[in-house]
């Protein structure tokens, strides 16, 4: 549970960002909300709600909703980035200046384009040196209106430095949210953002009514290709057996609340991606993480069949029900390929 009271900064006012807001004052902590629209801003400080984006939840009044960075940054403890990952590169830049002793956590779940690098490496290049060594990770099974609403739920944060996990983890635990550590930065951070485009996979599954079967087919399918991606990155295995990987995994891939599982559901009803985005509120993080999945896997020379006929869908015109006819239209092989070595190993990543 949390000890001594602090300042938190949440920075990114979507969602998850508010509701990390929230679980930071119920860890009995002093809250502040950075909002960049200054008339949103005002609305959410009058109203005590994001009617936007986490509407009907009443935000306590100690929690400091703010248009101004370096009031919300001044004094924290701890600054959660908890913005779309491809504009995390800017507000990582933009915190820079104002970091001073405080831990950096990134909660944004995707790799970048172009570079395709993970999340604590985007914010560890802007930041000074000292404050780029702590960066850590939040992860793990954690639909924003579930935890806004109280129900429990567990995460996970991951650094390189397991002193700095500890304190943003001791930071967040509250009555109802439950933190651990892991070490594993790359493996916390790739099932975080890979599980987003197996979500739009299992979308289309439901969206075409493909059954129960073959979705927990697609699931387990799905986790088997994260790690292998996950591993050749230098991710632990095991890893993708935990909160981060299969319990994120199952929760986006399940809920309603999932943005990736509803551009899926979408996308086999027939509608195109630009018709689906433009009736959204926020980022399906999943799309742009397809791109970049399907690049990393290139670089790496591993072989990503659901991302590949994803990929397929939202930019090369194919339908859902083709892409799962290729999906089961493959070659036999090894369950395990690509994720043991021997023999199993030998049969590559098919």
């Amino acid at each position: 549970m949390a000890g001594t009271p602090a300042r938190i900064a949440v920075i990114g006012s979507g969602a998850w960002g508010t509701t990390l807001a929230l679980v930071a004052a119920r860890a009995g902590h002093a809250a502040r909300l950075y909002v960049r629209d200054p008339t949103a801003a005002a609305a959410i400080r009058t109203s005590r709600i994001n009617e936007r984006f986490l509407p009907g939840i009443a935000l306590p009044g100690d929690i400091v909703v703010t248009a101004d960075l370096a009031t919300a940054c001044e004094g924290v403890a701890l600054i959660l980035l908890v913005v779309p990952s491809q504009t995390m590169r800017e507000n990582a830049r933009a915190v820079a200046p104002l970091v001073g002793n405080a831990l950096v956590v990134s909660a944004a779940k995707g790799l970048e384009r172009g570079t395709l690098r993970r999340m604590t490496e985007v914010v560890g290049d802007e930041l000074p040196p000292a404050a780029a060594e702590t960066v850590c990770a939040l992860s793990g099974p954690n639909l924003a209106r579930e935890i806004a609403e109280g129900k429990p739920a567990t995460s996970v944060v991951a650094g390189r430095d397991p002193d700095a996990a500890q304190r943003a983890r001791d930071l967040l635990m509250g009555p109802f949210f439950r933190c651990y550590t892991n070490r594993d930065v790359v493996g916390v951070e790739m099932g975080g953002a890979l599980k987003n485009v197996i979500a739009i996979g299992a979308g289309m599954a439901d969206g075409l009514d493909a059954g129960d079967n073959a979705k927990a087919a697609f699931l387990t399918r799905g986790i088997a290709e994260i790690a292998r991606l996950g591993v050749a990155v230098g991710a632990e295995p095991l890893t993708f057996a935990g909160l981060a990987g299969l319990g994120d995994l199952v929760a986006t891939c399940a809920s309603r609340l999932s943005r990736n599982h509803r551009v899926g559901q979408e996308l086999a009803l027939g509608r195109t991606l630009a018709e689906i985005q433009a009736g959204m509120t926020q980022v399906a993080e999943g799309v742009a993480t397809t791109e970049a999945a399907l690049a990393l896997g290139q670089r790496h020379g591993i072989e990503l069949p659901i991302t590949e006929q994803l990929h397929a869908v939202l930019f090369e015109g194919r339908s859902a029900g083709e892409a799962i006819a290729n999906l089961m239209q493959r070659d036999a092989t090894d369950e395990l390929a690509g994720l043991r070595g021997g023999a199993g190993g030998a049969e590559g990543n098919r």
